[in-house]
């Protein structure tokens, strides 16, 4: 366990972590409880490699959210909007109003994954903004990170396994109540028992994280913290971070908590990915390099870290620069190209998608006019 982030005493009697800067005005970082406001692939974007075993199915996370345009009134509140990042908000009928159409305008982690998977699952996602079933481990997945996070609220002698377990009813209450459609959840279940199994395996990933970290000895600098930053070309860079924590000595780790198990090696750029973004909107924020990335698997009971450098961020760099003009050439001509793998068993778009038979909507964005003599390139979903 990596203990230089760690106070040397009880954290509430100790002097604190060193002083994390707060936000600058230009630069748009904020506390997540602040939250406003996103809206085949070219061979110089490689697409990284996953397996059904090496990430969740497909769904909107919490950044996704954030992309949306999404406001949160409590941190977890920004988590909690998980569900409504694929574009559509709950009405108070609990029903889904699609959003308008707009073109992208800023860059996450789990949009940029969704386009080096799948450029199709992008548009669906971000531009149609079509909405998506809630899954149970997705939900799970929010749940245990708003536990996680609530936790810190109390005191450091006070942060135990029996007590985090307790948040979890409560915080489960606090989910449906902003997520009117996590009902259907669970609406064939009369007598409560998958959901009382569901509760009991949130509680166990909980439980699990104590023999991961130890609580009464964090004094995280930010929990759900809201960043974004726009690159001098672009994009505009955003997500949630879910933990950092900052040593007496001032080098930062960067924590991001998965429900899911650790993939195997072969599979772990994804998640490495995510990490080295948030890093390097940390490092264009802040002006530092985190000193260690750190994933929390918590269904396999491991911790994998990653220590980055100058470096590797600047390859990060690069590589969303042409992602994006990747994803601004296809929203510019509409073309938007499924990209069949294993993961599509999950999709809940498999009835629009022509891998697997069926149409796309209308595109509803203006489209460039293409050059005389071009080579057409198969758009789909025109009017």
């Amino acid at each position: 366990m990596d203990t230089s982030f760690e106070e040397s005493g009880a954290a509430a009697s100790g002097p604190g972590p060193a002083a994390w800067p707060a936000a600058d005005a230009t630069t748009g970082a904020v506390a997540a409880d602040a939250v406003v406001g996103e809206t085949p692939a070219p061979a110089a974007v490689p697409s990284p490699s996953t397996a059904p075993d090496a990430m969740a199915a497909p769904g909107p996370s919490a950044t996704g959210a954030a992309e949306t345009g999404e406001s949160a009134g409590s941190a977890t509140a920004a988590t909690a909007a998980a569900g409504d990042a694929a574009g559509a908000v709950a009405a108070p009928s609990g029903a889904p109003v699609p959003r308008p159409a707009t073109a992208p305008t800023s860059l996450s982690p789990s949009r940029a994954g969704d386009f080096m998977q799948c450029p199709l699952l992008y548009r669906f996602r971000v531009i149609d903004r079509l909405p998506e079933k809630p899954s149970e481990a997705a939900t799970r997945g929010t749940l245990v990170h708003a536990v996680l996070e609530r936790l810190f609220d109390a005191p450091a002698g006070e942060r135990t396994a029996p007590r985090a377990r307790a948040l979890v009813p409560g915080q489960w209450d606090r989910l449906r109540a902003s997520r009117p459609e996590l009902a259907e959840l669970f609406a064939d279940d009369p007598d409560g028992q998958r959901l009382a199994r569901w509760l009991g395996e949130a509680e166990r990933l909980v439980e699990r994280w104590f023999t991961l970290e130890d609580p009464t000895r964090l004094e995280p600098a930010e929990r759900e913290l809201f960043v974004e930053t726009e690159l001098e070309s672009g994009p505009r860079l955003r997500g949630i971070i879910d933990r950092v924590d900052v040593a007496p000595t001032g080098e930062v780790r960067i924590v991001d908590y998965k429900t899911g198990k650790a993939p195997r090696p072969e599979y772990a750029e994804g998640a490495l990915f995510q990490m080295k973004f948030y890093a390097l909107v940390v490092w264009r924020l802040k002006g530092v390099v985190p000193r260690r990335l750190q994933l929390v698997y918590l269904g396999s009971g491991e911790v994998r870290t990653y220590d980055p450098v100058p470096a590797d961020l600047e390859r990060v760099e690069r590589r969303l620069r042409a992602l994006w003009d990747a994803i601004r050439e296809a929203t510019e001509s509409g073309d938007w190209r499924p990209r069949p793998t294993k993961l599509c068993g999950w999709c809940d778009h498999q009835e629009r998608c022509p891998e697997f038979g069926g149409t796309p909507p209308p595109y509803p964005l203006p489209v460039r006019a293409r050059e005389s003599g071009g080579v057409p390139q198969g758009r789909m979903g025109a009017d």
